[in-house]
């Protein structure tokens, strides 16, 4: 397995605005100019504004973003479209909130902090899509990823309507579409005939005809246990990251990776390079992934953050036992009643 990430990024200081990503269609584009004068650092990280959803097992939803794009050098405004009622092995149902309470949380927050990047995730509802679509369009000069998860946990008929306005309303303002392989296959070619599985470039195109410019689609199946994630426009691959698959089952894998990519481009990394890098972070997530309840594996989002090997021959501590052993420290109680 390919392993390209070797610790925490730090992206560079300037910030595209959503006109220069749609710029980059053009697969060898003239060279950017030069930076004349490095940020401010008490300005602090690129900051992205998040729509998504509370996800209590911590997978995905807002929690994955949050500790994504902190890895990777930016601030998150989460703005909560919901809740799942869930554990880390399946959703059994979500509730979501009304669009004003989306619209009053995003609106109040933008009239404060300058926002590099909009990440749109899953928002509940065709009305919060609306609105989100709204809030995005009033910002047209900053990028906005939108991440399609896989909704077949979901009764047909919400499920239906809710990617139809998806399609209609936000994919015209989104930049940068990120979805697994057979989750976009299934929305945006469901009459696919050909006997040969769509490639990126045609989801890319299919994408395009709502008003995509880049796609990146993850999980395209291999021979030999290996999976390719390609970023695509309808005339040319941008990017292209092999990696064997995992034999474990992952909840969150998407919210991380797209929560990592608009940090990166909140940063101001080049697309092609934000997508290879949030795929190689990714890829270490997964590879450091653990199973905190009795379900599916969880990427370990701030694998960084944990001991290096040397450290692996100290004896491993329990904190349970550890914390009923500082109680039966603590010196008796004086006090008399």
């Amino acid at each position: 397995m390919q392993r390209l990430y070797r610790g925490p990024l730090r992206p560079p200081h300037s910030v595209p605005t959503r006109d220069n990503i749609r710029a980059m269609a053009n697969p060898n584009p003239p060279p950017a100019p030069e930076e004349t004068e490095a940020a401010d650092a008490s300005a602090g990280p690129p900051c992205v504004m998040v729509f998504n959803a509370s996800d209590p097992s911590g997978a995905g939803g807002l929690a994955a973003d949050v500790t994504a794009a902190s890895s990777v050098g930016a601030h998150t405004l989460p703005i909560v479209t919901g809740a799942y009622a869930r554990d880390t092995a399946e959703v059994f149902d979500h509730f979501a909130f009304d669009e004003e309470s989306v619209a009053e949380q995003a609106r109040a927050i933008l009239e404060d902090v300058p926002v590099q990047v909009f990440k749109v995730g899953f928002v509940g509802t065709p009305e919060n899509v609306s609105v989100i679509a709204e809030i995005t369009a009033d910002y047209a000069d900053v990028p906005v990823i939108a991440y399609m998860p896989n909704l077949s946990w979901w009764d047909e008929g919400p499920a239906d309507m809710y990617l139809d306005a998806f399609r209609e309303l936000m994919l015209p303002q989104t930049t940068v579409l990120v979805g697994n392989h057979s989750t976009l296959w299934r929305w945006l070619l469901p009459e696919w005939s050909s006997e040969r599985s769509p490639h990126a470039r045609d989801l890319a195109k299919a994408a395009a005809e709502m008003g995509v410019p880049y796609t990146l689609v993850t999980g395209v199946p291999l021979p030999d246990q290996f999976v390719d994630n390609v970023l695509a426009t309808p005339q040319a691959v941008l990017a292209s990251e092999k990696f064997e698959r995992f034999d474990a089952v992952f909840a969150g894998a998407g919210d991380t990776l797209s929560g990592a990519l608009a940090a990166l481009v909140a940063g101001g990394t080049d697309l092609t390079a934000a997508a290879t890098e949030s795929l190689a972070y990714l890829d270490r997530c997964l590879d450091a992934g653990f199973r905190p309840g009795m379900g599916h594996v969880v990427p370990d989002r701030l694998f960084w953050a944990q001991p290096e090997d040397d450290d692996a021959d100290e004896p491993v501590r329990d904190p349970v036992a550890d914390a009923q052993q500082s109680l039966l420290d603590l010196p008796a109680h004086d006090t008399k009643h």
